[in-house]
């Protein structure tokens, strides 16, 4: 049996068209492995933010920051001050990303060195994503942030907060994309401040980010996930993982992890991976809705599995 060049290059073409989806899968599963394996040094340098992970408050603590947040970047782009958000944003990076290292050279280090160490390589990477906002750096330092803010708010939000914290975001998720579509005005602007809060994959290797310019009529030259859809469903796999002491089994490399926070880190591949078909349809479609629904069905499956509480007390 033989194809035509024509046939063949329509296989190749289609097979291409997958690749931007799968790194993004791929992107996702490493916040997913990045976060567990930050989880135990994070909490043995008591980073938790919160003495009280069980309080429900948090999340709507949590929603009301996002929602003051979103308000704040919009009216600072209309009053074109986006400069003002570019290095709050910056700011945040630097943080983070000094989180992130100091929690992985704690195990190794003593306390000074850990401070220089993680100090310069934390103002290297932010910036380095400043002057060379490219889209293989935003995307590194996006995976370590990613990996960083979902173990600190897991360690930190208890099972009944998170599992309300992701049922409130997916709804606003929903409503900021589909209904006020401010969500999307929103992404269109930070687009332009070429800052890690998007995974960026491009169609092809010759793509700049840095010379990039959101034009919704061009073809399109890549594939956006904002950073929040690999954190927030992610949040669910710390604080089962954390906060269920039963069912743990060992996984090589990754670590200690227990069968409700499996459940959770399995649902949200599912939950992308239904999100990826109806992207694939050339939408822009809200993240958290498929996302957090399969982290939470998973995290329950998982729960009934291993025989333990859904909501333990």
């Amino acid at each position: 049996m033989t194809q035509t060049n024509n046939e063949k290059e329509k296989k190749e073409k289609k097979s291409s068209d997958f690749l931007p989806f799968l790194c993004m899968g791929l992107f996702l599963v490493l916040v997913q492995i990045i976060s567990i394996m930050l989880a135990q040094p994070m909490i043995d340098e008591g980073m938790q933010f919160s003495d009280d992970p069980g309080n429900v408050w948090l999340s709507v603590y949590y929603i009301g920051i996002i929602l003051v947040f979103t308000l704040v970047i919009l009216i600072a782009m209309k009053r074109n001050m986006k400069w003002v958000i570019h290095g709050f944003i910056l700011f945040s990076v630097a943080v983070t990303l000094y989180y992130v290292f100091y929690a992985i050279f704690a195990i190794y280090l003593v306390e000074f060195t850990n401070i220089v160490l993680s100090s310069v390589l934390c103002l290297f990477l932010t910036i380095l994503m400043y002057k060379f906002p490219e889209w293989y750096v935003i995307d590194l330092i996006g995976i370590l942030i990613g990996g960083g803010v979902t173990a600190l708010f897991g360690i930190s939000f208890g099972i009944l907060p998170t599992l309300v914290l992701l049922i409130l975001l997916a709804i606003y998720d929903a409503i900021s994309v589909y209904q006020t579509k401010h969500m999307l005005t929103l992404a269109e602007g930070v687009m332009d401040m070429k800052v890690p809060i998007l995974f960026i994959i491009p169609n092809n290797l010759n793509f700049s980010y840095r010379d990039y310019k959101y034009n919704s009529q061009k073809e399109r030259e890549a594939f956006f996930m904002g950073l929040g859809d690999a954190i927030m469903p992610t949040i669910l796999v710390i604080s089962a993982n954390v906060f269920i002491k039963e069912a743990y089994m060992q996984i090589p490399v990754i670590g200690a992890l227990n069968t409700p926070a499996l459940g959770a880190a399995v649902g949200t591949v599912i939950g992308f991976a239904v999100l990826m078909i109806l992207v694939a349809k050339g939408k822009p479609q809200a993240g958290l809705p498929f996302l957090n629904t399969g982290a939470v069905l998973g995290y329950v499956i998982g729960c009934l599995s291993a025989g333990v509480s859904i909501i333990p007390l």
